[in-house]
């Protein structure tokens, strides 16, 4: 596996609202995954998680690693210097053989992820108004820094699923972080598609309930992500947890989708596999 990053000025993802919104439900939600491992002991951590091969230990190890590349994307955005470290990248493989070559504790492990939340939580607490809109680095490309952050969240909200539900514990299910991921996870299938430069273009409609709300994603040149309602080529509805689970290959939708129109949702799969 690899991805194809599309680099420059024109990001491959937008959305509407305010950039700076993002910062409150993804510090929110690290802030409270550190506080619930705090509590794990050794057959916590070695739990199996949702991820195929991973204990809940190797899913945080991930994560420890993905905290600092984020701090050091949006930090080099913001300074004018976006990165491209991620053009040689297998989103497959490399995670893994990270997972694989650390020996540390759960405890350690811990450690490490409080340390690389509370540097990123800094970094984004440090960010004025115009930094939410520079040019920083993600899976898809150059995207925004509120894009980027977009992609941190989602990727930390359904880990921290992939830890707590295997163990029979009851994830929080905050409205603003449903809606920011799900947003973000309906946006970045159609977005890789545009990254492979397959010419596929249309419009995803999303209606969500539990929280009730309504987005169409546009894609053309770019996957520009708008709230509201209208025509499109496909509308997905659900509940909208499970549509998260759903578009980050965790779960199945719960209604058909054409064919000719599964390239909108097999974006992730293809780029990430599963885990």
């Amino acid at each position: 596996m690899q991805l194809h990053p599309r680099y420059g000025s024109d990001p491959v993802i937008t959305f509407d609202g305010s950039p700076a919104a993002i910062a409150e439900p993804s510090i929110r939600q690290r802030r409270r995954l550190a506080e619930t491992l705090a509590s794990f002991g050794p057959d916590e951590w070695a739990h199996p998680s949702r991820c195929d091969g991973w204990s809940c230990r190797d899913v945080i190890v991930h994560l420890e690693t993905t905290n600092g590349f984020w701090a050091y994307s949006i930090t080099s955005g913001r300074k004018g210097a976006p990165t491209q470290l991620l053009a040689t990248f297998d989103p497959v493989a490399s995670p893994a053989e990270m997972v694989a070559a650390s020996e540390l504790s759960g405890g350690e492990v811990l450690d490490r992820f409080v340390a690389s939340t509370d540097a990123l939580v800094d970094v984004l607490e440090s960010l004025e108004e115009e930094d939410w809109t520079a040019v920083a680095e993600a899976p898809p490309g150059h995207l925004s820094v509120s894009a980027v952050t977009h992609h941190a969240l989602w990727d930390s909200w359904i880990h921290e699923r992939d830890v707590l539900l295997p163990q029979g514990l009851v994830p929080a299910e905050e409205p603003d972080e449903i809606a920011a991921a799900l947003r973000y996870a309906a946006a970045l299938g159609p977005a890789f598609a545009v990254g492979r430069e397959t010419g596929a273009s249309g419009v995803l409609s999303i209606v969500a309930t539990d929280p009730d709300l309504s987005l169409v994603v546009e894609i053309g040149e770019r996957a520009d992500v708008r709230w509201g309602t209208g025509p499109a080529d496909l509308t997905i509805s659900g509940d909208a947890v499970e549509l998260v689970e759903a578009f980050s290959r965790r779960g199945a939708l719960a209604q058909p989708v054409p064919a000719e129109m599964a390239w909108m949702l097999d974006g992730v799969a293809e780029a990430f596999d599963q885990g």
